[in-house]
């Protein structure tokens, strides 16, 4: 799933290429990617034609997009996310279809194109969504965001008996950190995943702050990171951040840092990387009468 870096990448394309463009029209190829909007695809297409993608935002592995013109009470947005596989593509009028195509925004000179393969992202209108959708205000800032409350998410942290990987995955407490991300971002700091919030010093959660930062700003600088062509930017292009990963599917290699074996566990469904000599595991509780 694109995490923050990737989505940010993607804003970024969308801020420069489909801003103050008329939408002239909107065409629905498959319902699935507006499922929620009540009101069905002809009318998610019927209240976007006529308007003006003024801004692109995010927060966390959330997009969107505010619209004008403004008439009565707070702006709109066209409110998006990518899921595991969604792309938001701009090209020239006349090119050939995608073969997952979804959604097709016709902009004049451009089309933005909503394409996903797997279908669990999508789309969806936000009325007086234009500063923050409601449905993103149970959602965190995000540790790039200016205004993140560092010393309020290490209280966080240090509040909860959960696994400080649990903890970076939660977007209520930290938002855009996904597996990939927060398992650059431990290693890092040398911390293991199982590592519970509340036995951490202050300073350990602080490495991982940083730790976080410091991962996610380098993918930012090249493009994102790409496992296969589901994750590209606007232009269609991917990321190489791959190439830099520490741990992240790295099962087996050496550690950078030490040189023993990159191990993988299973966690959460999915996976989780470490070095199990720069990142030991907490002690097993003990458990009375052994």
């Amino acid at each position: 799933m694109p995490e923050l870096p990737e989505v940010e990448v993607v804003r970024r394309g969308l801020e420069a290429h489909v801003l103050d463009r008329p939408v002239e029209a909107v065409e629905v190829l498959h319902p699935r990617p507006v499922r929620r909007h009540a009101a069905g695809p002809d009318d998610f297409a019927a209240v976007l034609t006529g308007r003006t993608f003024t801004a692109a935002r995010r927060r966390g592995k959330y997009l969107w997009l505010p619209l004008g013109p403004v008439t009565d009470g707070a702006p709109d947005a066209l409110l998006a996310h990518l899921g595991m596989s969604g792309q938001m593509l701009v090209q020239p009028p006349g090119a050939p279809d995608e073969r997952h195509l979804r959604v097709r925004f016709s902009l004049g000179q451009v089309e933005l194109r909503f394409v996903d393969q797997r279908m669990f992202g999508g789309l969806s209108y936000s009325p007086g969504g234009a500063e923050l959708p409601d449905e993103l205000a149970h959602i965190a800032r995000d540790p790039l965001d200016e205004a993140f409350d560092d010393a309020a998410f290490v209280r966080r942290v240090r509040r909860s008996a959960s696994g400080i990987k649990r903890i970076l995955l939660n977007q209520t407490v930290i938002s855009g950190v996904g597996n990939i991300y927060a398992d650059e971002a431990l290693w890092l700091a040398g911390l293991h995943g199982d590592r519970p919030g509340d036995r951490l010093k202050v300073s350990e959660v602080e490495q991982v702050l940083a730790g976080a930062r410091t991962v996610m700003t380098a993918a930012l600088g090249q493009g994102g990171t790409s496992f296969d062509a589901l994750y590209v930017n606007v232009n269609g292009e991917s990321g190489y951040f791959d190439r830099s990963l520490e741990v992240y599917g790295q099962q087996g290699h050496p550690c950078s840092r030490c040189g023993t074996p990159i191990t993988r566990v299973h966690f959460m469904n999915r996976s989780s990387f470490f070095c199990p000599s720069c990142q030991r595991p907490p002690r097993q509780a003990r458990v009375p009468g052994r």
